[in-house]
């Protein structure tokens, strides 16, 4: 049920101060994603490589369309999260490097990662999704 509150009625409920709340400082964002460029750029190029092989081994006129809309869905797709990450460029968090990332490994939810377990995890199936498109082209290719 709705009521209609006037001036005094909400006054005598409300906390009242003299003076507006201090500013408090900034939010810092996080963004970016702590994995170094090299592990995106691979995982782009593993999803690529999947779709210029089937693309090419399957070509037909019919695929243009498709095979262009998932280069593009993927291609933007990473492209919108680099840019999201230059954002806010003077935010102190910066991309890890390589050598940082090879050296100290990664936290995670589950602890800690070396770089070799924590790119394996990134990466297996981009690269578990190559594989199985280099079978399906050997396969019809067999087939044929």
């Amino acid at each position: 049920m709705a009521q209609k509150l006037n001036r005094e009625a909400i006054a005598r409920h409300a906390t009242v101060h003299d003076a507006p709340p201090q500013a408090r400082e900034p939010h810092i964002v996080d963004r970016t994603f702590e994995m170094p460029g090299g592990v995106y750029l691979t995982m782009v190029g593993c999803y690529l490589v999947f779709l210029a092989t089937t693309g090419l081994a399957f070509a037909n006129p019919g695929l243009i369309l498709p095979m262009a809309i998932f280069v593009f869905f993927i291609v933007a797709g990473f492209g919108l999260v680099r840019a999201w990450t230059k954002l806010a460029p003077e935010a102190p968090a910066k991309a890890m490097s390589w050598g940082k990332f090879q050296r100290d490994g990664i936290r995670s939810l589950t602890g800690h990662n070396t770089a070799g377990a924590a790119t394996v995890q990134v990466l297996i199936l981009p690269v578990l999704l190559v594989a199985w498109g280099l079978a399906v082209v050997t396969i019809a290719a067999l087939v044929r």
